[in-house]
């Protein structure tokens, strides 16, 4: 559990204020939702451990072992990658407790034999439901259903294939047919979709790139290929995961999430050696933005404590980070849940066949509306076309 001290409010009541334009956080609201996501973790992984040993959560475990690795083979061998994986050459130990945990598994990976897999491959279940992890002030309904997120303008940088597993915190079980949102920053620290202060994007509410959706197969899981994020203003590095259940797929193969149940909110966030290591390549070397740590993030500090974990375990695909990384994840969520109507979730913008448009949605209230503008809470906007929700199904995804 993270000890919230009264030295940690006083920061974020500075952090809540200095955060990405858009953002705007009560310190003491904070807290209260500290305490109570905790709790959720609590149950939730008592519901958990309750589970995992029977003969299903067994066999999933197995397959996802088989598939991860199968999954790095099979990259390596397109990207025409012969190099022996990298081992790790830092010790992860001036960080914090939490992010204490070498998450790099590189060292122990050859892709040669796989007798290693069940150690490096396997992934404890992480981020047990976090509805109170904000989903930012760019989250945008109706991007393109798509694994591969990159497109060929503003989205340079390493490589980052990133499998997100989601299991029924109460049964074990995969949760089949979840439509998972991704979003982040590029390298240098703009957001697709959104034209406001402090983040202009080329192409403003028209704009894609790192964005998509993907509903997750029977095994609960959705994949996607992006790139390791970059860093803005007040926050540290994450990627942004925002989950609906009983999404509707439409005849044109797009996916709706208007007005379907909001099942995890969540970021992700990355070791500091590993974003350093990335930060010395290009372009993320061109980004002059003062950078904010884990340690100094508000949301990490929120997001981590004994039953979190929201770093992802990765391997590097070749020997040097510009060949890539393979990371994964296993988030628990309560898949009756709904947090539609949670403080942090709302909808900044929406694609339709006629482009993209702005909701005012900011987080945590503030100039823009609050939410109160049309489909900010969620909500489909009047007279808004049903099935032009997720763009036109692509010919063909990433890995």
């Amino acid at each position: 559990m993270v000890a919230f001290t009264n030295l940690a409010l006083a920061a974020l009541a500075g952090y809540y204020a200095a955060a990405h334009p858009g953002e705007k956080h009560d310190a003491h609201h904070m807290k209260r939702e500290l305490v109570a996501r905790d709790h959720a973790a609590q149950l939730g992984a008592r519901s958990l451990n309750s589970c995992s040993s029977s003969a299903s959560a067994q066999a999933l475990r197995k397959r996802s072992i088989k598939r991860r690795a199968e999954v790095v083979k099979n990259i390596r061998q397109k990207r025409g990658i012969q190099t022996a994986a990298r081992k790790n050459k830092r010790t992860l130990e001036d960080l914090q407790a939490w992010e204490a945990i070498n998450h790099n598994m590189t060292g122990t990976y050859d892709y040669n034999m796989f007798t290693s897999m069940e150690e490096v491959f396997s992934g404890n279940t992480s981020c047990i439901l976090s509805p109170e992890i904000t989903d930012g002030p760019y989250y945008v309904v109706g991007e393109k259903m798509r694994s591969n997120v990159k497109e060929a303008l503003y989205s340079d940088g390493v490589d980052l294939f990133l499998e997100v597993q989601y299991i029924d915190v109460n049964t074990c079980e995969p949760v089949p047919a979840v439509a998972v949102d991704i979003w982040n920053c590029n390298a240098t620290g703009v957001y697709s979709g959104i034209s406001t202060s402090g983040n202009y994007a080329e192409g403003g509410y028209n704009s894609t790139y790192l964005r998509g959706i993907q509903l997750t197969d029977a095994d609960g899981v959705a994949s996607f290929e992006t790139i390791f994020p970059g860093h803005y203003s007040g926050r540290a590095v994450h990627t942004h995961l925002l989950s609906h259940t009983n999404a509707t797929v439409m005849p044109n193969g797009t996916i709706s999430v208007w007005n379907a149940p909001v099942s995890h909110i969540g970021q992700l966030f990355w070791p500091e050696d590993l974003r350093a290591e990335v930060e010395e390549t290009y372009p993320y070397n061109t980004n002059t933005v003062a950078l904010t740590t884990n340690d100094e993030d508000m949301w990490s500090v929120l997001q981590a404590d004994a039953a979190f974990d929201p770093i992802p375990q990765y391997v590097y695909l070749g020997d040097a980070v510009e060949d890539g990384l393979f990371a994964w994840i296993q988030i628990g969520i309560n898949s009756s849940a709904d947090y539609t109507t949670d403080d942090y979730y709302g909808v900044a913008a929406y694609l339709d066949a006629e482009g993209g448009h702005s909701t005012g949605y900011t987080v945590g209230g503030g100039g823009g509306g609050n939410g109160t503008g049309p489909g900010g809470n969620g909500t489909a906007p009047s007279g808004f076309p049903s099935g032009s929700l997720s763009g036109a199904l692509p010919s063909s995804t990433g890995a």
